[in-house]
């Protein structure tokens, strides 16, 4: 039976993808039970997707805020002192030489006043905060315990990781003689709010009253540190004017390293990111995203072969009725389009259902999901951007899915395909 070519036929029914979408929804409607499952798998697959998304995101997230919530994006101090050679070697000449490491002492960054103000002009720093840090005692009666001792400006060291956020008693309030200090460290000096205790460092002793508590996030912290006005530790150290260390906080935490390169080839400092003190914890945040794309394209490679294997059946079965749509003028690129609709239509249901799965598992995470202390272990949300991103790559592979069915309908030659 001659069937005219697909140039000279004329459009059906009307209306570019008018006829293709009734089409793909009259088959996916016969087709119920199977177009239920596909659709059933691909809200599973996006639900796995979104739910994982936003689990890894909230856990990333945590644990960032709890490892920089007591520490600088980045720190810059002083040189290291190392020991030098009495004289070059002559070229050629070879030198055995055996050089005792010189210990470290205490040092202030040279001119760290110049240096803060030069730093709060760059766009991407956000905050800058010189400190003097050094060890001591801390005294109370019979007691006495190992401290860390830290002299800053507070209004400063508050934009560097939010220590009034973490006072769990008192005010927070750096005067002449004041100081704040970590909970444990509280607790095993027996001192409350408007105590005294003493400072020792070497030599030089101070009295200082305590004005509050702070829970800094991690024991080791709060059973050592003690936070004074920056002046006061200066004279504690025998530091007059000087300033240990400059601490940096940078709009996106990750650009902290690219930051810390360039300063280094300004600076004749030692700047180090927060990934270089927390090497550990980076590599495990890396291992953690790597899992989760291997777990999204595996997800994603199972929503693609569910859908195309439903198509390619409702080629199978459909075969006859797409003879007939070709022998009343259906083109190929009609035939085509129309499984490209369903292989749309099952992503987009899919996504639909799977996003509002992953949100009832969220839910579900965030309400019953506690930890020791009976709060919840973490909070993980669902961005409205990572939903539409999700939701158009399971549509879009829905899509692809079906360009090889579509190709093969497509192909059928309409005489055939009736007689069948």
């Amino acid at each position: 039976m001659a069937t005219p070519s697909d140039a000279e036929r004329p459009p059906l029914l009307g209306g570019w993808l008018g006829f293709e979408a009734r089409v793909a929804l009259r088959f996916l409607r016969e087709g119920r039970m199977q177009t239920l499952l596909i659709i059933v798998g691909v809200a599973a697959g996006v639900a796995v997707i979104a739910y994982i998304s936003a689990l890894i995101n909230g856990l990333q997230s945590n644990t960032l805020t709890k490892t920089l919530g007591a520490q600088a994006h980045i720190t810059i101090r002083p040189p290291e002192d190392v020991v030098l050679p009495a004289r070059q070697p002559a070229a050629g000449a070879s030198v055995l030489a055996d050089t005792q490491p010189r210990e470290q002492r205490l040092r202030s960054i040279a001119n760290w006043q110049s240096l803060v103000p030069m730093l709060e002009r760059r766009a991407e720093v956000t905050a800058v905060s010189p400190m003097v840090s050094g060890s001591g005692l801390g005294l109370r009666g019979e007691a006495r315990q190992a401290i860390a001792l830290l002299g800053v400006d507070l209004d400063r060291y508050d934009r560097i990781v939010g220590l009034r956020g973490k006072v769990i008693a008192g005010q927070a309030q750096l005067g002449p003689g004041e100081a704040i200090i970590g909970k444990e460290l509280a607790s095993d000096l027996a001192v409350r709010i408007g105590d005294r205790l003493t400072v020792l460092t070497g030599p030089v002793s101070e009295s200082v009253r305590v004005t509050a508590l702070v829970d800094l996030g991690v024991r080791d912290l709060n059973r050592r540190t003690v936070i004074v006005p920056l002046r006061l530790a200066q004279s504690l150290l025998a530091l007059p004017g000087g300033a240990t260390s400059v601490d940096l906080t940078v709009r996106d935490v990750w650009s902290a390293d690219t930051l810390a390169r360039e300063l280094r080839r300004e600076l004749p400092y030692k700047v180090e990111p927060w990934q270089e003190t927390n090497a550990q914890l980076v590599t495990a945040l890396n291992a953690q995203s790597v899992s989760t794309t291997l777990i999204r394209a595996v997800v994603l490679i199972v929503v693609v072969l569910g859908i195309a294997s439903v198509l390619v059946v409702s080629v199978v079965q459909k075969r006859r009725e797409i003879g007939i749509l070709r022998a009343m003028g259906a083109t190929r690129a009609q035939v085509v389009r129309l499984f490209l609709v369903q292989g749309a239509v099952l992503g987009a249901a899919g996504s639909a259902i799977g996003l509002l799965l992953a949100v009832a598992m969220i839910w579900l995470f965030t309400h019953f999901v506690r930890g020791s202390d009976g709060q919840p272990l973490f909070w993980i949300t669902l961005p409205p951007d990572t939903a539409l991103r999700v939701a158009l790559v399971a549509t879009v592979s829905g899509v692809l899915a079906a360009i090889a069915p579509a190709r093969r309908a497509a192909r059928m030659d309409p005489a055939e395909a009736i007689r069948l």
